[in-house]
C-alpha cells in the first residue's frame, strides 16, 4: 500500500512538468476585415457571436491588440513571419499597383513600391512548427502571392482554399460552386465558412494523436457581401424590431458609417462565429481543448468608409485602410491552457509580429533562425507580469481603397502619433483620454511630439521602410478619386 501511494505521489508530482513540456496543439482563427467592435464581447449589440464570446470567457481578451497594417496582405505576412511588413516587403494589399510606374490615380503622392509575394524561404509559423513535428493545415484566404508562393510552399502539409485571390471572387462567391483552385466544389449552395470548418475538423480528428497546427484564415467577412438567406432574414427582422436606422458621419474624403445595422454583414459575422464554434466543438469532442492553444484575431479594422460601408467601428475612429484606431485595432482572444486566466481582460498593447514568438513559446521551440523576429511572446501579458514598455509602429506608404492616404504611426504607452505624408502634418493623441482620436495635442506636447517622431524615424530606418514620392502629374483642380459616396 505504501509503495502504491509513493508511486502515485511520484506521478502526481511529475504530471505538471509533463504538461508544461508537452507541445500544445495550435488552432489559429484569422478573420478578414473584422472590426474589433464587431464581436459581442467587445460591445456589439447587433451582431451575435456566442461562440467567440464563450471563448473569451474561457480565455483572455485583449483590449489593445493591433494589426501590423490597416490592410490585409501586410498583416498576413507579418503574422506568418513574425516580422514587421517592411522587412518582408509586403506593405500593401497584393493586387494594388506595384509602384510609381503603375500608378494611374490623380493623387498628390506616388505610392512606394512593394513586394507582391511573401519571399520564398521566409521562416513561417507553419515551417517552424512543421520542422518540430507538427502536422500543419491551412484553410481559407492566403493572398500572399501567386502560385508557387501558396501555403504549401511555406510549410503547410494541407492547403484548403488558399491561393492568390483576396476574396471568394470565383464561381458563386461564398456559395458552391466556388471555382477555387485549392478547394473542390461542394453541393450547389454549400456555404464556404461551414465547408472550411468541416474540413478543419477532419484534419484535427485525423491528427489528434500528434501535435497539429490548424490555421483557419476566413474569407469572411470580406466583400462580396453575401449571406445565407435564413440569417439575412433573422437580422432584417431584428433591425426592424429594434427600430434601427443608418447614421452617417464624414471622414474626409469619405462618408463613414456610425451604426451597426447592416443585415447582410451581421449574417456574415454570425456564420463566421458558427464556423468557429464548429471547430472548437470538435476539440471538445476529442478532449483536446486543454491541450490546444487557441487564438482568434483579425487582419485589419472593419470596413466603414467604402465597398458597401458594412460596419461601424465606433468609438474607434475610421476603419480599414486608415491609420486611426478603427483601421488597426483588432479583436484578440487567446486561450492558452495553464497560462491564460479565464475571463481575464488585458490592456497591454500587442501586435501581429507577436504571434510567431508566442507559438514558438507554446511549442517549446528555440529560435535558431538568422531571420529577425520582431515580436515578443504574449505569455507575460497573459500571466499579467510587468513588461518593459515598448513602442509599436506602422508604416503604410500607399493609398488604399477606403479613403486613407499614406501615413506612419507610433504608439508608446497611451500616446499615439500619426504622420501624414501628403501634407507632412502630425497628429498626437492621448488614447487613455481620447480613444476616438478627436483632439490633436501636437502643439501642446512639443517635446513628446519630437521624441516620438525621432523614434518613429529610427525604426523606419532600421526596417528599411520605403516612402511615397511627389507626383509630378498631380492636378489639384481635379478630384483625386477618393471622395467616394455611399450608394
Amino acid at each position: 500500500m505504501k509503495f502504491s501511494l509513493r508511486c502515485l505521489l511520484f506521478f502526481v508530482t511529475l504530471s505538471p512538468i509533463w504538461a508544461v513540456q508537452t507541445p500544445l496543439n495550435v488552432v489559429f482563427f484569422l478573420v478578414d476585415d473584422l472590426g474589433q467592435r464587431d464581436i459581442g464581447c467587445y460591445g456589439s449589440t447587433f451582431y451575435e457571436t456566442p461562440n467567440i464570446d464563450r471563448l473569451a470567457q474561457a480565455g483572455a481578451r485583449f483590449t489593445d491588440a493591433y494589426a501590423a497594417c490597416p490592410v490585409c496582405s501586410p498583416t498576413r505576412a507579418s503574422i506568418m513571419s513574425g516580422q514587421w511588413p517592411q522587412r518582408t516587403g509586403v506593405t500593401d494589399y497584393i493586387g494594388a499597383p506595384l509602384g510609381p510606374q503603375d500608378w494611374k490615380r490623380n493623387t498628390k503622392l506616388l505610392p512606394a513600391p512593394y513586394a507582391d509575394r511573401l519571399p520564398l524561404g521566409t521562416p513561417t509559423l507553419a515551417s517552424v512548427l512543421k520542422k518540430n513535428g507538427y502536422a500543419t493545415c491551412f484553410a481559407g484566404k492566403w493572398h500572399l502571392g501567386p502560385q508557387g508562393n501558396w501555403p504549401e510552399n511555406f510549410g503547410f502539409d494541407v492547403n484548403l482554399g488558399g491561393h492568390s485571390g483576396g476574396g471568394p471572387y470565383g464561381g458563386k462567391g461564398y456559395f458552391s460552386p466556388y471555382n477555387n483552385p485549392r478547394l473542390s466544389d461542394g453541393p450547389t449552395g454549400e456555404h464556404l465558412p461551414d465547408r472550411l470548418a468541416t474540413e478543419m475538423t477532419k484534419f484535427i480528428e485525423e491528427q489528434r494523436e500528434k501535435p497539429f497546427f490548424a490555421y483557419f484564415s476566413f474569407y469572411d467577412v470580406h466583400t462580396p457581401l453575401m449571406a445565407r438567406e435564413d440569417l439575412r432574414k433573422k437580422y432584417e427582422e431584428k433591425r426592424r424590431k429594434l427600430g434601427l436606422q443608418d447614421k452617417w458621419g464624414r471622414e474626409e474624403p469619405r462618408d463613414v458609417r456610425l451604426t451597426q445595422d447592416h443585415v447582410v454583414y451581421a449574417a456574415m459575422v454570425e456564420a463566421m462565429d458558427q464556423a468557429v464554434g464548429k471547430v472548437i466543438a470538435k476539440l471538445d469532442e476529442l478532449k483536446l481543448r486543454d491541450r490546444t492553444l487557441i487564438i482568434f484575431t483579425s487582419d485589419n479594422g472593419g470596413l466603414s468608409t467604402s465597398e458597401g460601408w458594412p460596419t461601424s467601428n465606433l468609438p474607434l475612429r475610421g476603419g480599414k485602410g486608415w491609420m486611426y484606431e478603427g483601421g488597426i485595432r483588432e479583436p484578440l482572444i487567446v486561450y492558452w491552457p495553464g497560462v491564460s486566466q479565464a475571463g481575464s481582460v488585458i490592456d497591454t498593447p500587442v501586435t501581429s509580429p507577436d504571434f510567431m514568438p508566442t507559438l514558438m513559446d507554446a511549442a517549446h521551440i528555440e529560435n535558431k533562425s538568422s531571420a529577425p523576429v520582431d515580436g515578443i511572446s504574449l505569455r507575460h501579458s497573459l500571466e499579467k507580469k510587468p513588461d518593459n514598455e515598448r513602442a509599436l509602429f506602422w508604416h503604410y506608404p500607399h493609398y488604399g481603397n477606403q479613403g486613407g492616404s499614406p501615413a506612419a504611426a507610433i504608439r508608446r504607452g497611451n500616446w499615439k502619433l500619426i504622420h501624414w505624408y501628403e501634407d507632412g502634418s502630425r497628429e498626437l493623441f492621448d488614447l487613455s483620454k481620447d480613444l476616438g482620436e478627436k483632439e490633436n495635442l501636437a502643439t501642446k506636447e512639443p517635446a513628446r511630439l519630437a521624441q516620438m517622431t525621432k523614434e518613429l524615424q529610427q525604426w523606419q530606418k532600421d526596417v528599411g521602410a520605403q516612402f511615397p514620392q511627389n507626383n509630378p502629374q498631380f492636378n489639384s483642380q481635379k478630384t483625386n478619386g477618393r471622395a467616394a459616396k455611399r450608394k
